[in-house]
């Protein structure tokens, strides 16, 4: 959460940038003081305090608050280890396993309720209206683009996933008011991804961005579900990003199936299961 703050501190207003500065400074002291007394130390309205949660995400002081004391108090067991390369297989299995389950841990304290219930309702808006929903991602993010393809599809939606960017613009051309696309970014910064993403906006989709905080891309987009980790860009395969990202897509699946209700689903599922059998040695 801390290094969240950190990273969309450029892209926040002056006033709501020196709040920030004052969660920093003493997280757990911003946890337990009035809004009244953190106005005063950060030399701000108390509507600011309350703006500056509400643009990392949470619903407002209190769910801020919330948030902030648990990863203050809880903390993660583990630390993000760079894979060397003398490490041997015990040590390589250790760091894999250990950096996925801290990014799970940090990523479950730092989520913002508020944002994935935008993008659900947004995703099951465009169901129910039977609009288009695309999935966006290149390299790396291409793959979590084609398996969010793949679950959503699973649930009857009228969903496709792009790798390509000259197919991401054209496709982002022809979206229009009530369609959704999500777009799966590690950096945030790849010129395609962004570049399609104004595109569908301008036309009026709604946009989700899965990326880093105070990335272009998570500034493009109408709503950001941050995933925000320590891994570099530069170094071996963006291994943790990336589980991180199909983390967060189930989560949207699960909560898009819920919505949808299981009287829909369940005879579609269970329809879909018995075709399959064929295709299975008994």
């Amino acid at each position: 959460m801390l290094d969240r703050i950190r990273a969309s501190l450029p892209s926040l207003a002056p006033a709501e940038q020196r709040v920030g500065k004052l969660v920093l400074a003493d997280p757990r002291a911003f946890t337990n003081l009035p809004v009244t007394e953190l106005a005063d130390r950060a030399h701000v309205s108390k509507p600011t305090v309350v703006r500056f949660c509400r643009s990392m995400g949470y619903d407002g002081l209190t769910d801020f608050k919330r948030k902030l004391a648990g990863t203050v108090s809880e903390g993660v067991p583990f630390i993000h280890r760079s894979v060397d390369t003398d490490d041997k297989t015990g040590d390589v299995l250790v760091k894999v396993i250990d950096n996925t389950v801290a990014a799970f841990l940090k990523y479950r304290n730092d989520a913002s309720t508020a944002a994935i219930e935008k993008a659900v309702t947004a995703l099951v808006d465009a169901y129910r209206q039977g609009r288009r929903i695309e999935f966006f991602g290149v390299g790396n993010s291409g793959v979590v683009a084609q398996d969010a393809q793949h679950k959503f599809f699973r649930l009857g939606l009228n969903t496709i996933a792009y790798s390509d960017g000259h197919m991401q613009v054209m496709s982002a051309s022809i979206l229009r008011p009530g369609d959704c696309v999500v777009v799966i970014s590690n950096s945030g910064r790849t010129r395609d991804l962004v570049d399609a993403c104004d595109i569908a906006r301008k036309n009026g989709a709604t946009t989700i961005t899965i990326t880093a905080s105070g990335s272009p891309l998570a500034s493009s987009s109408h709503i950001h579900l941050a995933a925000d980790h320590p891994e570099g860009y530069d170094r071996y395969s963006p291994m943790v990003s990336r589980l991180m990202h199909l983390m967060v897509i189930d989560i949207l699946a699960t909560c898009v199936a819920l919505r949808i209700g299981g009287e829909t689903l369940q005879p579609m599922l269970q329809e879909m299961k018995n075709n399959l059998r064929s295709k299975r040695y008994a």
